[in-house]
Order: C-alpha cells, then sequence, then structure tokens
C-alpha cells in the first residue's frame, strides 16, 4: 500500500522545514518531485539528495505570491513530467501580532503568503490535474486555523490558516467531478526555521507540556505518513478531510 511509484508530487515551500520533510517521505514511496521555493540553491541542494534516492526531482525557484510566477513554475512542472499526480501546498510565513496592533502591512503579508498563494497554486496545478481527471491536493494550514491560542498574538495567522480550512472544503465539492480529491493537514509544534525562535524558550517549552496531551513537539518526519495516505490511491474516497497532527493539542 501507499506505493507513489510514477506519480508526481509538486511541494510548495520545500526548500527547508515541513516542505523538505516532506519531499523526503514522497521520494522514498518512489514518487519523482517538483520542488518550488524562493531559495534556488537550498532547492538545489535537496533536489540532489533527493535524485540520489533513485527519483527524479524538479527545483523550480517560485514566489507563491506572485501568481504569473506561479503559472510559469506550473508550465515548467507541466512540461517536464507531462502531469502532475499530487499537490502539497506547504509555503508559508507569518507576521505575529495581535489583533489591537498588528498593522495593515503585516496582515497583507501574512494572508497573501499564507492564503491567497494557496489559491493561486491550487488555481494553476488543479487546471493541469483536470486534464488527466486525476488529482490529490494536499493543503498545510495549522491547529491555529482550528482553534485560538493563549501563547502568542498572532491573529492573522489564526485567520489565513482557518481560510485555508474552509478553502480545503470548498475546493474538495468542486473539484470531485474531476476526481481530484482535495485535503488538509492542521500541524502542531514542530520546529522548523519560522518556528525554532518562538519555541525554544523555556516558556513555551511549558506552555507546550501543559497543553499538548502528548507532552512535546512533533519530530522530523511526523508529518509525512498523514502526507502520504492521502495522497495515495488508497485514499480515493477521501476528500475534504481536515486532519490534526498536533500530538492532542486540539482534542482537550
Amino acid at each position: 500500500m501507499f506505493d507513489l511509484t510514477g506519480k508526481v508530487v509538486v511541494i510548495t515551500g520545500a526548500s527547508s522545514g515541513l516542505g523538505a520533510q516532506m519531499a523526503k517521505g514522497f521520494a522514498g514511496q518512489g514518487a519523482d518531485l517538483v520542488i518550488t521555493a524562493r531559495r534556488i540553491e537550498k532547492l538545489e541542494a535537496l533536489a540532489k539528495e533527493i535524485r540520489e534516492m533513485g527519483v527524479r526531482c524538479l527545483p523550480i525557484q517560485c514566489d507563491v505570491t506572485d501568481s504569473d510566477n506561479v503559472d510559469a513554475a506550473a508550465k515548467k512542472a507541466e512540461k517536464e513530467y507531462g502531469k502532475v499526480d499530487v499537490l502539497v501546498n506547504c509555503a508559508g510565513s507569518a507576521k505575529n501580532a495581535g489583533v489591537l496592533e498588528m498593522t495593515n502591512e503585516e496582515w497583507d503579508f501574512t494572508i497573501d503568503t499564507d492564503l491567497t498563494s494557496v489559491f493561486y497554486v491550487t488555481r494553476a496545478f488543479a487546471n493541469i490535474m483536470k486534464k488527466n481527471n486525476y488529482g490529490r491536493i494536499i493543503n498545510i494550514s495549522s491547529m491555529y486555523g482550528l482553534v485560538g491560542n493563549t501563547a502568542i498574538d498572532t491573529v492573522a495567522y489564526h485567520s489565513s490558516k482557518g481560510g485555508v480550512v474552509n478553502f480545503t472544503r470548498a475546493v474538495a465539492a468542486e473539484l470531485a467531478k474531476y476526481n481530484i480529491t482535495c485535503n488538509c493537514i492542521c500541524p502542531g509544534y514542530f520546529e522548523t526555521e519560522l518556528t525554532a525562535d518562538t519555541l525554544n524558550t523555556d516558556e513555551f517549552s511549558a506552555y507546550m507540556k501543559a497543553t499538548v496531551p502528548l507532552g512535546r513537539y512533533g519530530n522530523s518526519g511526523e508529518l509525512n505518513a498523514g502526507a502520504i495516505f492521502l495522497a495515495s490511491n488508497e485514499a480515493s474516497y477521501v476528500t475534504g478531510v481536515i486532519l490534526p497532527i498536533d500530538g492532542g493539542y486540539t482534542c482537550v
């Protein structure tokens, strides 16, 4: 089960963190990869690692907040492989502030990067999937897209990730007629470049231990199994699902 040999998987935000981890996870299942991000040198280094696993990998520099950039990346991917089977929308960033202090610029940056970009990328690659009447779209939201929090004020991040959750449901309903599924993973606390400074403090570690039933942060690779399942042929009847992978944070 869950063999992805011959499948083409596109991952945005793949230069580091969860995106890079999932890219290696998919390669381990036999998938060929398209990895995108703004930092081409990191993509090239990851692509070299992935090719050594015996699969193909195309790195493409892409700013997901620029729709022309996204459309060009989709054309390159289709030209290289002739199809796209799986899309993982993982690119994201955020500027943290509460509703009373957040500036327009901070709000717009976060919404553009974490929500509008998911629309741009999904539109571009789902049009390729439609041609083959097959697709698996996996959006990476956050457990903060499901609940509020008392640890850090980050209202735009909550809003954008909540938008991704219901964007997933809308796309799942709309694209089902093309045999395209769309599901969403909501990670909990995983250490990445984006989160390391926040997570690696005594104060936040104490908060995590008090609020996460499993009592720890997510380890590298612990998101992969959920993504691989949702990308598989075996998940053909799974669509519109919101899957927290959060150590139990959202169950209490």
